[in-house]
């Protein structure tokens, strides 16, 4: 190589221990996490069971969640509204305790009666919700092993396949340790964004290893280029459809903004985990198989 060279060619296995570094950093997070709380997550009443109370219309609930919330440690509040307008519609409350009990506290605090009128109640036992949540966590996990089978056949090679699989899995776990972070509730909604960030991650992977390892056509470097440019603009045009949804929507059911996040924040770490982890790999990969 010539002085010359490209900061690429300088660079790339620095550069590739980045999202790697960060993935560690998640799992520790995440482990953590489980050794506190008993789990990976924090779930709300639709994977654990309880109790969700909608009051219909709109009005000033503060008193209402400040009463609440000294005596339901697990309540969460959220609000209804008009997409078109902004208008609240109507607040929903949720916990892990019986009906009975909490509709009454509402009731003492609001001074009126919640009647199927003006209020709607759902309740889901503890069993049924973490049977749910088993069951959603199950097709989680099968859906990456079916994943990773079609990636090794794909390829036929372990490190490209496996650089995809590493892509792929990271894209995971960095929106997870976000979420803990922060103590967001997962919903069902939310496993659902982990499902469809399975096939958002592997689609910029599998273009770039297609395009340097198999279609050698240039220049290796000129190949993952031109793999980066379509790649990078996929996702970019995936995160400028989720991220005004997410900020900008007003009314939005919180499980839609849940799914926007969770795309929102995958999508992000697949940029770094694609173009700097697996681009970095596979430009290894294809240096000690003298592959140019």
């Amino acid at each position: 190589m010539t002085e010359n060279k490209n900061w690429f060619d300088k660079y790339y296995k620095i550069m590739m221990f980045i999202p790697i570094i960060l993935v560690i950093l998640s799992l520790v997070y995440i482990g953590n996490f489980y050794s506190q709380n008993g789990d990976f997550v924090l779930k709300d009443v639709s994977l654990s069971g309880g109790t969700a109370i909608t009051i219909q219309g709109s009005g000033d609930y503060t008193a209402l969640e400040e009463s609440l919330k000294q005596k339901y440690s697990d309540i969460n509040f959220r609000k209804l509204t008009d997409l078109r307008t902004g208008e609240s519609l109507a607040l929903i409350i949720e916990s892990s305790s019986e009906p009975a009990p909490l509709k009454a506290d509402i009731e003492n605090i609001l001074g009126y009666k919640l009647t199927t009128d003006n209020s709607s109640t759902e309740f889901s036992g503890p069993s049924l919700g973490n049977n749910f949540y088993r069951q959603l966590i199950t097709a989680l996990i099968i859906s990456f092993i079916s994943m990773s089978i079609v990636i090794f056949v794909m390829f036929r090679t372990f490190i490209p396949s496996i650089a995809v699989i590493f892509a792929a899995f990271s894209d995971i776990v960095i929106p997870l340790a976000i979420i803990d972070y922060f103590g967001i509730r997962l919903s069902a909604a939310g496993i659902a964004a982990f499902l469809m960030l399975i096939g958002y991650s592997v689609d910029t992977d599998i273009l770039l290893t297609t395009r340097a390892i198999k279609n050698r056509e240039g220049l290796l470097n000129a190949r993952i280029y031109r793999a980066f440019k379509t790649g990078i603009f996929m996702t970019i045009t995936a995160l400028l459809a989720v991220l005004p949804a997410f900020f900008l929507v007003t009314g939005l059911p919180d499980s839609f903004k849940q799914i926007f996040l969770i795309l929102a924040l995958g999508l992000s770490a697949d940029i770094f985990n694609t173009w700097l982890t697996n681009a970095g790999i596979i430009k290894w990969y294809c240096a000690r198989h003298n592959i140019t």
